[in-house]
């Protein structure tokens, strides 16, 4: 566990935008039952005297010049919460402990650095970088760490030696309420050492459990757990690298070898995934993420690359990326006759669903649609659109009679020239265009369902004009009342 201590948090958030206060003792304050009270200051004001919950009369009889900002009591979480976001790319596990505190779960992710020390240094010399003052230290529990890196001078303490680590530092090292402190200094015992072996009866019935909690959690006897800033993903893969990422080339090869390590890990689970994500820290903070869907469960790297090497180009690495990170966040069970997804496209249906993928993150996925045929006799509502690639029809299409390729979603009206009753036009006009018919075939008689909407009947005619486009029309109603009108409702092949 690696405890991060913000001594100047606020304060030096606000020299990275006011670097004109760098050379300036300030402070923040509010009012408190009719005083300003002191609620952060820089390290120049520090070094000089001025401390947190110092009336602002005594800190500037202190530290003569003092500024005094306004405090925003809701501003240090907003930026331990912002930096334990940003700490991702060093621990998959981060949590905020408050007032001014993180605490990273590093295991398995030192050798990334080469050694903890390594680690340590880097993330020091990044923080330095940023111009946060802080200060770091590493031990197998967070309560030896908390206590080393606020009252210690060590950086790395080696498994099991938590003991020795907290025998010389005070008591207040084990996080205990004040009157708890108070009350082991009235008896004596300064150190931790000075009552780490005492009877725990005794240490019970005198101060509580508290202290025996503390205690234990710090020597690893009692179990602590830290909230993670989210819940960490549970397909997940992790690429650090070693020199910031600029070119497309090196995004590329991160994003190869990730997909070689998840994909592996979803082969053995007999898995695939259906939705994937992409991020990438920069060195600069901000965050790059593309993403990608399929319509079948799939661990097929060469496919899933496919799809996220169309939208790389939009990921901007600008100063370089330090950390990528590649999660599955839509998981499903795999079929075995799908295994061939692995290395090959090898079934139809496998080619279709990839393809599919491919023209929807070109095209948009909203662009693409299935149909399926549904049970009514008018043809706008004969079909109905599919949920996913896999549903299955209910009936069906039917094929005993000519339906256009194409079919508009709603009939549009056309003037006609009728010779006689009940038989096709010898032209039409639609948008201003004549039509003059060749061949025809028809009429089909299409009855409304009474049970939807009453209405009269259509009877539909195939036609072929001297162009030799051929068009599904109709004409509604009978042609004896007077009141029949023609639509063109489709186009042939």
């Amino acid at each position: 566990m690696v405890v991060i201590e913000f001594s100047h948090l606020v304060t030096d958030w606000m020299l990275r935008r006011q670097p004109a206060l760098k050379e300036k003792p300030f402070a923040l304050a509010v009012n408190e039952r009719g005083r300003r009270v002191v609620k952060a200051v820089n390290a120049l004001a520090y070094a000089e005297g001025a401390f947190p919950e110092m009336a602002v009369a005594d800190c500037r009889a202190l530290v003569p010049g003092l500024q005094v900002f306004e405090y925003d009591p809701a501003q240090g979480q907003k930026l331990l919460s912002a930096l334990a976001e940003w700490f991702i790319r060093y621990a998959p596990h981060v949590s905020v402990y408050l007032p001014d505190c993180l605490v990273l779960d590093a295991s398995g992710c030192t050798h990334l650095w080469g050694s903890e020390p390594d680690y340590l240094e880097h993330i020091k010399e990044k923080l330095d970088s940023l111009g946060y003052t802080n200060k770091l230290a590493m031990a197998d529990t967070i309560g030896t760490a908390w206590a080393v890196c606020r009252y210690g001078d060590q950086t790395v303490v080696a498994s099991g030696e938590e003991a020795e680590a907290l025998s010389g530092l005070p008591p207040a090292a084990l996080r205990l309420e004040q009157p708890i402190v108070e009350k082991l200094a009235k008896l004596g015992l300064k150190t931790i050492g000075s009552f780490m072996y005492m009877d725990r009866v005794a240490l019970r019935r005198r101060f509580g459990t508290p202290l025996l909690q503390r205690l234990d959690q710090a020597l690893g006897a009692a179990p602590e757990v830290s909230e993670p800033i989210r819940e960490i993903a549970a397909y997940e893969e992790r690429l650090p690298s070693l020199e910031p990422i600029r070119t497309a080339v090196g995004i590329e090869m991160a994003l190869k070898d990730l997909l070689g390590m998840l994909c592996l890990r979803l082969q053995q689970e007999s898995k695939g995934l259906r939705k994937c994500r992409l991020k990438c820290y920069r060195m600069d903070g901000g965050i790059e993420q593309i993403e990608i869907g399929t319509n079948k469960p799939s661990r097929n790297t060469l496919h899933l690359f496919k799809l996220f090497e169309l939208k790389i180009p939009q990921i901007e690495p600008d100063l370089g990326i330090e950390l990528f990170t590649l999660e599955a966040t839509v998981v499903e069970e795999l079929q075995n006759t799908q295994d061939a997804l692995w290395t090959v496209s090898g079934r139809s249906e496998a080619v279709i669903a990839e393809l599919l993928d491919r023209l929807g993150e070109k095209n948009g996925v909203q662009n693409i649609h299935r149909y399926l045929p549904d049970e009514h006799y008018w043809p706008e509502r004969s079909f109905k659109a599919a949920s996913s690639l896999t549903e299955k029809p209910s009936s069906e299409w039917r094929t005993d009679l000519p339906r256009p390729l194409h079919l508009l979603p709603a009939p549009q009206p056309i003037q006609v020239s009728v010779p006689l009753p009940d038989y096709p036009p010898l032209l039409f006009i639609y948008r201003n265009v004549t039509h003059r018919i060749r061949k025809s075939d028809g009429p089909e008689r299409i009855e409304q369902e009474w049970w939807i909407q009453e209405g009269v009947y259509r009877d539909y005619y195939c036609l072929e004009d001297e162009q030799g486009a051929r068009y599904w029309v109709f004409r509604s109603g009978d042609y004896n009342t007077g009141n029949a009108q023609w639509f063109i409702h489709g186009f042939f092949a």
